[in-house]
């Protein structure tokens, strides 16, 4: 935590209320102009778009990395399931194919996100990513129908399972194989800001647990519980669904704009040190893709000059892209400090 947030946290509350407050202020602005010096950086338009392509580019090399060791998995656990028979493997098999096939539609959406703003998209493509999402929990989904279709009607119609060395050998290298894609999407994802690519992220770390599941069925089998094999698949399953449970929720929450509250109260304080600024408004962020926007309003001296105005606005917004991680654009608007029951938004009254 930087010395101008520490400050901030100290008194998150209030503008100019005491001397000890003006003092906090005047040291965090002080401290926040010498750390902007000293650090290199950029605002221009070009570097904010190299910088999204960067990210585009790197989740797009973690989708291929993972799609190869996903489909390297999958297809020596499907060769090994039709030569045993075992409906627990067989489960863990279509959730590890599932989770491989979801980096098709990560990968469009990384490829539509790099296209420009234009008169009918006027915010771009990032949204892409977001849909992307909805087609990864549908993928989950299916896979769960078709495992618990499986186990079930094993359990109905009992089968031998044999190599059973051979199904334990496929459920620790799917477990291997999903541990190793989980830990680099998860930490890609995190490192561009995609909810998709952490969602499919812990996808896959919850499918090698699930491997691991098949070693108990082999192990049941082989001591001669015939039921053990179906009901592991059974409980697989179940796990899928926890995970699309945990999907959903988080690529619901990306399509209702919502985001980490401590995000907006950053956000706040953030505005609260800029120079001329008397209050804040309304605050709103919301994810586009892997790309955060801001849309916030400052209150200012009624005294200052359009062009004085405008300054404090660009001043607040330059403080916002280097306090938010992933923030691409901000949009501030100035309010004039209301004095003498003057209200200068009455005009707006009647459309609100």
């Amino acid at each position: 935590m930087s010395d101008q947030q520490r400050a901030l946290d100290q008194n998150p509350g209030g503008h100019g209320h005491g001397h000890g407050h003006g003092q906090e202020r005047a040291a965090a602005r002080a401290w926040a102009k010498v750390t902007h010096m000293v650090r290199p950086h950029s605002h221009e338009a070009a570097d904010k778009v190299d910088a999204a392509a960067e990210s585009s580019a790197e989740g797009m090399r973690a989708l291929w990395i993972s799609l190869g060791v996903l489909g390297l998995t999958t297809l020596v656990q499907a060769v090994i399931v039709a030569w045993s028979g075992s409906v627990a493997l067989l489960g863990d098999t279509l959730h590890n194919l599932g989770d491989a096939l979801t980096a098709v539609p990560l990968g469009i959406a990384f490829i539509l996100g790099r296209r420009l703003p234009n008169r009918r998209f006027t915010y771009g493509y990032g949204r892409a990513e977001d849909l992307a999402g909805i087609v990864i929990v549908l993928v989950i989904a299916a896979s769960a129908v078709a495992a618990g279709w499986t186990a079930i009607d094993r359990l109905l119609h009992p089968r031998p399972v044999s190599h059973l060395l051979v199904v334990a050998a496929a459920g620790l290298a799917g477990f291997a194989g999903n541990e190793l894609v989980a830990r680099y999407r998860i930490r890609v994802g995190r490192k561009i800001g995609s909810a998709a690519l952490v969602a499919d992220g812990l996808h896959a770390r919850a499918d090698g647990f699930t491997s691991l599941a098949v070693l108990v069925g082999a192990g049941g089998a082989a001591v001669g519980w015939g039921w053990a094999d179906p009901v592991i698949g059974l409980l697989i399953t179940l796990a899928i669904l926890g995970v699309l449970g945990q999907a959903a929720r988080q690529i619901y929450h990306r399509l209702m704009d919502a985001v980490d509250p401590d995000l907006t109260t950053q956000a706040h304080a953030t505005l609260e040190a800029v120079p001329d600024v008397l209050d804040v408004g309304r605050v709103r962020l919301r994810w586009v893709g892997h790309r955060l926007e801001a849309d916030c309003q400052i209150v200012v001296a009624p005294t200052l000059s359009v062009v004085d105005a405008h300054q404090v606005a660009v001043a607040a917004e330059h403080a916002l892209l280097h306090s938010l991680p992933r923030l691409a654009t901000a949009m501030v608007h100035t309010d004039p400090q209301q004095a003498d029951g003057i209200d200068h938004h009455a005009l707006l009254a009647g459309h609100r």
